[in-house]
């Protein structure tokens, strides 16, 4: 049997999560977005509820084409808002809209989004050696920068601590503990 970290527990999702998804460097921008909206979504809520809607988001946001959600009209809302499929939160949809506006921008200016954010890591993964899920800090000084830029620039439900959860989500940092058989592999990864 695998050791994990204990946050996945038996859900067969969360473990597929886990064990392909969580600390994988993402460079790819539609991904990232994608990140950046679920992780907003989940803002109050469990990852797994989000996880579990992942597939009805997917359809609802055009497969998470910002220029198109950059361009959603009130129209959009109320379909969102009328879809069982997604956390029906008029804010949380808001923000997928604001913050695609903003993404495109940041693309505009920086050539790419995955050129901004990872410049906030020197381009590279942060290789953590926690043994302890306990020693998983909530947010560090880079999440509170990320924030407080990506708040500047007006993104929406985009705190020090979703931004953290964004940073691992995406692996700007590798916070598998070092006794799961993933810390190593995401190691590898970084490396390739």
């Amino acid at each position: 049997m695998k050791n994990r970290c204990a946050w996945c527990g038996e859900d067969p999702l969360y473990i597929a999560y886990h064990d392909n998804e969580w600390g994988v460097p993402v460079h790819d921008d539609s991904l990232l977005f994608e990140f950046l909206i679920l992780e907003g979504a989940q803002s109050g809520l469990s990852w797994i509820t989000i996880l579990k809607k992942r597939e009805n988001y997917r359809e609802a946001f055009h497969n998470f084409d910002y220029k198109k959600i950059a361009n959603y009209t009130e129209e959009d809302i109320e379909r969102l808002l009328g879809n069982a499929g997604i956390v029906r939160n008029r804010r949380k949809i808001e923000l997928a809209i604001k913050n695609a506006i903003g993404f495109i921008k940041i693309q505009e200016e920086f050539g790419s989004f995955d050129s901004y954010l990872w410049k906030y890591v020197d381009g590279n993964s942060i290789q953590n050696n926690w043994k302890f899920m306990t020693e998983l800090p909530t947010k560090t000084e880079i999440s509170e920068k990320l924030s407080k830029d990506l708040k500047k620039r007006g993104f929406n439900f985009v705190g020090p601590t979703i931004c953290y959860a964004f940073m691992e989500a995406i692996g700007m940092v590798n916070d598998h503990i070092t006794d799961c058989f993933r810390y190593k592999e995401v190691i590898r990864l970084e490396e390739e």
